[in-house]
């Protein structure tokens, strides 16, 4: 069985992320989703608005069908993936520079496999955020 890992904050889930994790079910059996820490989020952006705490997050992740693990991370690095057991990682084709060559060079080193998903043209976490706040 082959597993497939990716991450996000997953705050205002919406179809983007839904169809971000039918693209993981084509490259593996078993989708492991990531969800960032909330507390790390504040600590680094004290500006973020984050709707969900990370447990809720995670409890809706975990009510998915298509997911079959959810674990909490505080930022995507070599030292989060060894502690996790995956095959492939899966980034956003946004995903790229800076730690995100660090991660990618791990996978490469360490037999991972790692495949760039394209994301749903006219949904945006941040639009909808904004969008909410025009109607509150």
């Amino acid at each position: 069985m082959s597993k497939i890992l990716t991450f996000g904050v997953y705050d205002y889930f919406h179809l983007g992320h839904l169809r971000l994790f039918k693209q993981c079910k084509k490259y593996a059996d078993y989708l492991v989703v990531a969800v960032q820490d909330g507390n790390y989020i504040k600590k680094y952006k004290p500006d973020a608005v984050v709707m969900y705490t990370t447990e809720e997050r995670v409890e809706m992740l975990e009510a998915l069908r298509i997911v079959d693990k959810v674990l909490v991370y505080e930022t995507v690095s070599p030292e989060f993936l060894e502690k996790v057991d995956f095959d492939i990682l899966a980034l956003g084709e946004d995903h790229k520079g800076g730690r995100f060559d660090d991660v990618e060079r791990w996978c490469v080193a360490h037999g991972k496999n790692v495949v760039r998903l394209k994301r749903t043209p006219g949904i945006c976490s941040s639009e909808i955020k904004r969008e909410l706040d025009k109607r509150c």
